[in-house]
């Protein structure tokens, strides 16, 4: 590991003008990925700006309804706050289905939604990577590509996002809030994270320089009805293989709202937006959960070894939306 500097920020506009006066400095939150990239050299940054101690670490109700989520809030306090249990269960699943426990005390709102992929070619710096060094090319097309992408990807790479936190975020239409030296901004999560295309090292359409400050959740009803499953290749800690945020509202037997979203089967959380199209107004029975999966996954292109991904997917979604549809008629 090179050598850096480590400056600890106590306000936000002091945060940036750290950053702002080394292009090379980061921000750190718990360091759960950006310390692990920094050991093995993928990320190499001359300074650590320390945004731990900002007063960015509430969960608050916002007058609609919804609720305001600090980007210093844990991944721990997160899932245990009452709100958020009650308003967004999936939201509560997703987060402890995405670490252990001691993960889970350190790692931040903020810096799980700009943690970087898992892609064993992108942590090897011995090996070509177009997210790590553009133009390298995407050994994992023709190379170990098992847990890789089948949604969005491109030629030029094929990695999946690992959060859990995001795909449940993703369903409910969350809002990122960020401040830059030029003032703050917000961006729909369905704009936060860019689609690989032939730049697939440019992941966020953060401007240069922002610290995100929030996540705002707005009002959703039917997040009330929600859950987050997640499968891996162990029981224990492990990143997902596949995973859906799910969220249903059935009346008279039939779908009068849903969220869905996918999680490791793109280079960001997918949010099924052609699935809910096909369930709103339709019966709610398993038929038609399958039928809207399969339209969603209509546009799937996976390669020789992760087409099980396509299968897993559909059989996810057939299984939840069942049973939230049994948990609604008790």
């Amino acid at each position: 590991m090179r050598e850096f500097d480590y400056r600890r920020a106590h306000d936000v506009p002091g945060a940036l003008a750290l950053l702002d006066a080394d292009p090379e400095a980061r921000f750190l939150g718990g360091g759960t990925n950006l310390v692990d990239l920094m050991k093995t050299g993928v990320e190499r940054p001359a300074r650590l700006v320390d945004v731990r101690d900002l007063p960015l670490d509430r969960v608050e109700s916002t007058p609609d309804g919804g609720l305001r989520i600090g980007a210093t809030v844990t991944n721990s306090d997160l899932a245990a706050h009452p709100e958020v249990r009650r308003r967004y269960p999936a939201l509560t699943q997703a987060v402890l289905a995405g670490a252990s426990g001691q993960l889970r005390n350190m790692a931040t709102v903020g810096g799980n939604l700009l943690q970087r992929t898992r892609c064993g070619y992108f942590a090897d710096v011995t090996k070509p990577c177009n997210k790590r060094v553009p133009g390298s090319g995407c050994p994992a097309v023709e190379g170990e590509h098992h847990n890789h992408a089948v949604l969005g990807a491109s030629e030029h790479c094929v990695a999946t996002h690992p959060s859990d936190m995001g795909v449940a975020l993703a369903a409910f239409d969350a809002v990122v809030s960020y401040e830059t030296p030029d003032g703050p901004g917000e961006l729909p999560f369905a704009d936060f994270y860019l689609p690989v295309g032939d730049t697939p090292h440019r992941e966020t359409a953060l401007p240069p320089g922002a610290l995100i400050t929030g996540v705002t959740l707005p009002p959703a009803p039917v997040a009330a009805r929600s859950r987050y499953r997640k499968v891996r290749e162990r029981a224990s800690y492990a990143f997902a293989i596949g995973s859906l945020a799910a969220a249903l509202d059935v009346r008279d037997g039939v779908v009068h709202d849903v969220r869905l979203a996918f999680g490791a089967v793109a280079s960001r959380p997918w949010r099924a937006r052609t699935a809910e199209r096909v369930l709103i107004g339709a019966t709610a029975d398993a038929e038609t959960f399958a039928a809207a999966a399969d339209a969603e996954l209509a546009a799937a292109r996976p390669l020789p070894h992760n087409a099980y991904k396509v299968t897993l997917m559909r059989n996810l979604v057939v299984a939840e939306l069942t049973r939230l549809t049994e948990e609604s008629a008790r």
